[in-house]
């Protein structure tokens, strides 16, 4: 009774609130304002620097900023040749020492860390019955960041912001995060889907990729081909410079002085937000939909008649938008996902879904086309490395309540050096200006 008053109320009160808070948009021009910290033409206002990546999506030349393939460097590398260089092998826990520690780790030092993240893959005792268990929700990024804070009852040394302590407590994470993915999902999938309860013991011994999907999987059993897959797509999504919402989320708790867990879990809740982190799922449910209104998804003439009806904002969810098309950034290509489409293919094959690829690969060829007869833009459009890492997810088994999730325990090694360099060379809590419209009433 007392939840229904709450939601009548602010049901009938809600409509103050529009009126109050509405302010007209030419406002933000006329005073200037970047409105989403970015420019008209998609630029982000400078906020920092960091030396942990780099994004490239223009060039001058000749004195013109010119739009060209995207680039995505970690701490020096370009991401396709730290991918060659791991030469078929696993290489989050590589990639995740070289975007700490600003290098390449020897041998000694990759297998010194894989053993500490190994040997940190567990949870406190009882942990995963008292917390995940208790309280089972769909919601894993929910169920996760609960997890998180909730992990710092369990740390004496949690208050304290020092880099070594925060750096403990990032590797930890980072450990950690794919369990509290796995059994979140579990619990849910056990109490609200009345399905089986499957809760597995990590193997100190193999790679978070091995391990996410042995945790995931009633068999434990998992092939070469996918471990590398989503270890690839682990390595893709692990850091995307300091001006993305969660990272930059890390940077402004950071600033506050605020605790490990707290700055992580903040970056958490900034991730689930469907226009950050849940951009793969929107990719799925259209390509669901296209399957249902395409009555041949190899006609190129009827699959582009019903993607001119998304973009025209007449078809699917009317936003106009084909998901997984363009970034905030990348102009003619994200680098990204050109490197992971040929895992893609690979996959593809080993599953046996080669009419599913081609028509992720038809949309990919075809939207750019329309979005450019019918839209302004100021740039190129072109697929982002989302628009195809759901499909992998389904390929692999991963049911879409964790793709987000799957997300997270990438960004952790990206949000984890991010709070360091925060912690390290920032020295003021990060404040921006509002100004002020309001109508003094006396």
């Amino acid at each position: 009774m007392e939840q229904d008053r709450l939601h009548e109320y602010a049901a009938s009160a809600s409509s103050m609130c529009l009126e109050c808070d509405r302010i007209d948009p030419d406002l933000f021009d006329e005073l200037g304002v970047k409105r989403g910290l970015r420019d008209k033409n998609g630029n982000g206002v400078l906020a920092g620097l960091t030396n942990i990546s780099k994004i490239t999506a223009f060039k001058t030349i000749d004195g013109v900023k010119t739009p060209c393939d995207g680039e995505l460097w970690y701490r020096g590398y370009p991401i396709g040749e730290i991918l060659r260089g791991l030469d078929g092998a696993l290489g989050y826990e590589r990639v995740a020492y070289l975007l700490l520690f600003g290098r390449l780790p020897s041998a000694e030092e990759e297998a010194e860390f894989r053993s500490l993240l190994g040997d940190c893959r567990t949870l406190p005792t009882n942990f995963t019955r008292d917390v995940i268990m208790k309280a089972p929700s769909g919601d894993i990024m929910n169920s996760m960041t609960r997890s998180i804070l909730t992990l710092a009852s369990y740390d004496e040394t949690a208050s304290d912001t020092g880099v070594a302590s925060s750096l403990a407590q990032c590797i930890r994470l980072i450990a950690e995060f794919p369990l509290l993915a796995v059994y979140a999902y579990h619990a849910h999938n056990y109490y609200d889907n009345l399905d089986s309860m499957i809760i597995h013991r990590p193997d100190p011994s193999l790679s978070t990729a091995e391990n996410f999907l042995l945790l995931l999987r009633r068999d434990k059993s998992y092939t070469p081909t996918e471990a590398k897959v989503l270890d690839t797509a682990l390595i893709l999504h692990m850091e995307h410079g300091g001006g993305n919402n969660s990272t930059f989320t890390t940077r402004v708790i950071t600033s506050s002085g605020s605790d490990t867990y707290s700055t992580l879990s903040a970056a958490m809740s900034s991730l689930k937000g469907p226009k950050h982190g849940g951009a793969n799922i929107k990719v799925m449910e259209m390509m669901d939909d296209i399957r249902e209104n395409v009555r041949d998804t190899r006609d190129t003439e009827e699959l582009s008649a019903y993607l001119t009806r998304i973009i025209n904002k007449d078809a699917f969810d009317r936003a106009g938008l084909v998901y997984g098309m363009g970034h905030a950034v990348y102009s003619l290509s994200d680098p990204r996902e050109r490197v992971f489409k040929r895992y893609v293919r690979a996959l593809a094959a080993e599953k046996g879904r080669g009419d599913d690829l081609a028509l992720y690969e038809a949309v990919e060829d075809l939207a750019p086309k329309l979005i450019a007869k019918y839209r302004h833009i100021y740039k190129g459009v072109s697929p982002n490395v989302d628009f195809y890492s759901g499909f992998v997810y389904d390929m692999l088994g991963i049911p879409r309540q964790l793709y987000t999730a799957v997300f997270a325990v990438a960004r952790v090694v990206g949000w984890s050096a991010h709070r360091i360099e925060e912690l390290i060379c920032a020295d003021k809590i990060i404040r921006p200006a509002y100004f002020s419209i309001m109508k003094e009433n006396i």
